[in-house]
């Protein structure tokens, strides 16, 4: 090899470090102490409620004489702020209970770092046992969705009606096409990115990923990359999120047929990352399951277009 090849190797192998270095810097995100997010994602109707250790982040709204109240789980890195939009238009007739999941939002890991399905099955349970609720409507997005039916199939008694917004829970190899993983999840998933993105936030993934999940990107504001980034960033937040990414996506789908509540379905017809064709399985496994389509909405159907979607929950709820 020529000296002046070896030379020029050297001089782009420096180009590398050095705009990979600005990068970095540029980026760097140290985790932010929750009592600092607070001021601003957690004003009232918000407070904390422990369990089992965990101060728990949670909205508590509408009558609390209501016998079966509505409780909402959100997906993976968002907070109980997706379901803002449902609990406004249902709480002034309805107690609507949404908290954030543990390794998320501002409830943050938990001391186990354990993220499986029957450890959140069990976080469910204990929140519910903790509020002394008995009975209750469950609804779930994504991994909310996943947690949503386990606990229904684990619960029977406890879980009197289940809504599944883009579940999550089969197998990928289930489904006739690839999935389509957003940029965060798949940095999160990657060893060699891992450790780094543990440290850095380019805002820019953050709004990439958002702008994939949902049906028309356009929807997708300033104030919500705001949002998405601040909960990522909450100290623990992210390790979190590579522990929950490494206990995998797969639930036990053959409780699907031990569910006997009854049970809604509503899917994006645009969802990129867990296409319609799991939507009409969950119609299939689940007796009596009902699914409706929202054509041109994307993964987080409940957060792109509230009413449209919250007006099939009314009608199922018959309120």
């Amino acid at each position: 090899m020529s000296k002046l090849l070896v030379r020029a190797l050297l001089l782009v192998l420096a180009g590398v470090l050095f705009f990979g270095s600005i990068g970095i810097v540029a980026t760097w995100a140290p985790d932010l102490p929750v009592d600092e997010l607070k001021l601003r994602w957690a004003r009232p109707p918000s407070r904390f409620l422990e369990v089992d250790g965990l101060q728990v982040h949670l909205r508590d709204e509408g009558p609390h004489d209501d016998p079966v109240p509505i409780v909402l789980l959100h997906g993976t890195s968002a907070s109980l702020h997706a379901w803002e939009g449902w609990a406004q238009a249902l709480r002034t007739r309805r107690r609507v209970i949404r908290f954030d999941l543990p390794g998320f939002g501002l409830t943050g890991p938990n001391r186990e770092n354990d993220y499986s399905t029957q450890a959140y099955v069990k976080f469910v349970r204990a929140v519910m046992d903790t509020l002394g609720v008995q009975r209750f409507v469950l609804a779930g997005n994504s991994l909310g969705g996943q947690i949503a039916w386990s606990a229904a199939a684990a619960m029977p008694q406890r879980v009197d009606r289940l809504i599944l917004v883009d579940a999550g829970g089969y197998p990928a190899h289930a489904l006739s096409a690839p999935l389509e993983v957003p940029l965060g999840f798949r940095i999160a998933a990657m060893p060699g990115l891992r450790w780094l993105a543990q440290y850095t936030l380019p805002r820019g993934v953050v709004e990439m990923t958002l702008r994939n999940v949902y049906g028309d990107p356009s929807k997708v504001t300033p104030e919500l990359v705001d949002l998405y980034a601040d909960i990522t960033l909450r100290q623990g937040n992210r390790q979190a999120l590579a522990r929950r990414i490494e206990q995998g996506y797969t639930g036990d789908v053959s409780m699907l047929r031990q569910i006997k509540a009854p049970t809604l379905v509503l899917w994006g017809g645009k969802d990129r990352l867990l296409p319609l064709e799991l939507g009409r399985m969950f119609e299939r496994d689940i007796a009596g399951a009902r699914l409706v389509v929202f054509d041109g909405l994307g993964h987080v159907p409940h957060e792109e277009d509230p009413a449209a979607t919250v007006s099939e929950v009314r009608r199922f709820l018959g309120s």
